[in-house]
């Protein structure tokens, strides 16, 4: 198994490379029911919070491409 060195500002990180790299972050504040929620969710699923969000987001753009298609 190759691994790569990436240098992000002063620190270094190891890893392999990504196809379609994510670089973008984004932070939310959700409620406590939200919360419980989310984490039964993951705990099910056996994924993390950002992959669910991605599913979610995901999701929301095929609906909103199904939305534009029929009107």
């Amino acid at each position: 198994m190759q691994k790569s060195l990436i240098f992000y500002g002063l620190r270094e990180t190891m890893g392999r490379m990504r196809e379609n790299p994510r670089y973008n972050v984004i932070s939310m504040r959700i409620s406590d029911q939200e919360q419980q929620f989310l984490e039964e969710v993951m705990q099910k699923s056996r994924k993390s919070a950002s992959e669910i969000m991605r599913a979610a987001l995901k999701y929301l753009m095929r609906e909103q491409t199904l939305s534009r298609t029929s009107k």
